[in-house]
Parts: structure tokens; sequence; C-alpha cells
């Protein structure tokens, strides 16, 4: 059978005539990412996949960032360190407690971002598994940052266009009010800069490069910039731009976080288990000049 792609609203694309566990043929790769290309957002239902399967078939598309979860020490890590582990459970398996400062800092995922924004490579795409999901909540939501920059007016996207945006793992969840980093995470998360604006290297369309991770703009002072990417992320996630993918155990949904930006929905995260696995590949190299 061969691999089918029917169109979402209002984007994305739903895809059949694939299963993601057997060894992927180069044709099916290559019609997996230029349907990323066109859609930015791919769903795949009923792929009851192990974690090896989603790495080997991850890995078709590029290099796989590794130690996916920078707040987890190693020792306390439940998977490999080529997932991020963006589920409710601890290393035992067991749900986090209210306090637990693991899910505490996860509370970010639940604020607009993108993908490894506050690393000098971001994530290129990102392969995020269903194990198991709750009865109700815990949604994904990724918005179409392509539309909403071609929703710009002309002199916005004048004032936009050279701007540089400072990203850092500390911004959301200081948002947030957690504060529990080390010294040495506080040294590991100095921002890196990153374009407000970015080309797709194929499509040649423009987007915005917005995340909860950019906590300034370059030249900028602070205040000024946390109002104007607030603005500009408030633009970006209005409901016309945003798919929402409501999770069925097996799913697997990709996105190019080149031209996307999601977040996750709340959910009842310390009575029901809602496991998730990302892989994630990154870009070929750094966007923005970094500061000495």
């Amino acid at each position: 059978m061969a691999i089918a792609i029917r169109p979402l609203q209002p984007f994305g694309g739903e895809v059949g005539g694939v299963d993601l566990g057997e060894t992927s043929l180069p044709e099916t790769i290559a019609a997996i990412e230029a349907g990323l290309d066109r859609h930015a957002l791919l769903v795949f239902h009923d792929q009851f996949i192990s974690d090896e399967q989603q790495v080997v078939f991850t890995a078709n598309f590029g290099p796989l960032l590794k130690e996916n979860n920078k707040m987890t020490r190693a020792e306390d890590r439940r998977l490999d360190a080529a997932f991020a582990d963006v589920s409710n459970l601890d290393k035992g398996a067991r749900l986090r407690s209210r306090d637990d400062k693991s899910r505490m800092s996860s509370l970010a995922n639940r604020l607009w971002h993108s993908d490894g924004a506050f690393r000098v490579v971001p994530a290129k795409y990102s392969f995020l598994s269903g194990r198991a999901v709750p009865p109700s909540g815990g949604n994904t939501e990724i918005a179409d940052m392509r539309a909403a920059y071609d929703a710009l007016d002309a002199a916005m996207k004048a004032e936009v266009a050279d701007l540089v945006c400072e990203h850092s793992l500390m911004t959301p969840r200081l948002e947030l009010g957690f504060t529990q980093f080390t010294a040495e995470e506080r040294a590991s998360f100095a921002p890196v800069r990153q374009p407000l604006v970015r080309v797709h290297p194929v499509t040649g369309r423009k987007s915005l490069f917005l995340s909860a991770h950019a906590g300034g703009i370059v030249g900028w002072p602070v205040p000024e910039a946390k109002a104007f990417l607030r603005d500009l992320t408030e633009h970006a996630t209005q409901p016309a731009f945003v798919c929402v993918h409501r999770w069925r155990a097996g799913d697997l949904i990709v996105w190019d976080n080149r031209q996307t930006m999601h977040r996750v929905r709340r959910f009842d995260d310390l009575t029901q288990v809602r496991d998730m696995r990302r892989t994630t590949v990154i870009c070929d190299g750094p966007l923005a000049v970094q500061a000495a």
C-alpha cells in the first residue's frame, strides 16, 4: 500500500499506508519528508512501536539529538538519552508528585515553544509517540508559524526582518515561578541567539521563530522585548493558525520546528498516566552568530 497524506485543517496532514515499525524504504522516507516540507505537521495513527523502532525511524531524517533532558540527571532518566521523556512518570514508572522538581520544570511545556530553541543548533523535526494517553485533556496544539508570518502587515514584516532573540531553557520556567536551578544548570543555560524570522531551506517560505524560551531581543530593553514578543505570540497562536491533536494510544506525530510552535494542554497528571516519548532531529548548524 502506497503512502497517502490527507490534508488536515487548518494545516497538517494525516498519513496512511505506512508501518513505522518496519525498515523504511528510501522512497517512503522521501515522501514523509516532502510531506513535512508541505504540511509542517504529520499524524500517524496505530503505530505501536518500541523505543528502538522509534530511534531507527527518526535516524532516517538526520542526526539525533542526544541527552534530550537537560533538567534530568543521567542516573534519574527513565529512557535512553536519545529520548525526551515528556511523560508524568519517574524512573520507577510511578506518577510524579505535585512538588516533584521534574514535574514542576515540565509545566513549562504548557507554554508555546519550539523544541531546542535554547540550543545553539536548534531542533529540526520532533517525533512524539503516544504510548499511554489520559482519557481527557493533554492535547497537543501546534501553531503554523508560516501563516503567522504571512498575516503580518508590511510594516511589521519590515520591523521583525533582522531581529535576533535570546533564548534560554530557564526563561519559561522563571516565568512560571520555577527557580530550583543548580549553579551548574544556570551556567549551562546561558542564552543563545536565534533569528526572529527564518526561511525554510526547501520551500523558501518565511516563518516566525517564536518560543517561550525567548526572553530578550538583542539591542532592546528587556521589558520592551518581552512585551513585543508576547504580542507576536498572541498573534501567532490565534485559532486560525492552530491544529489541535487529540491523542489516542499508538499515535505518532511529527512536526517541523522550523515552521511551527507547540504546547501541551493541561490534564490530571497527578492521577492519570500520559506516557509520551519524543525523539528529535537537529538542524544542520547554527542559525545566528552567537555572543562571545
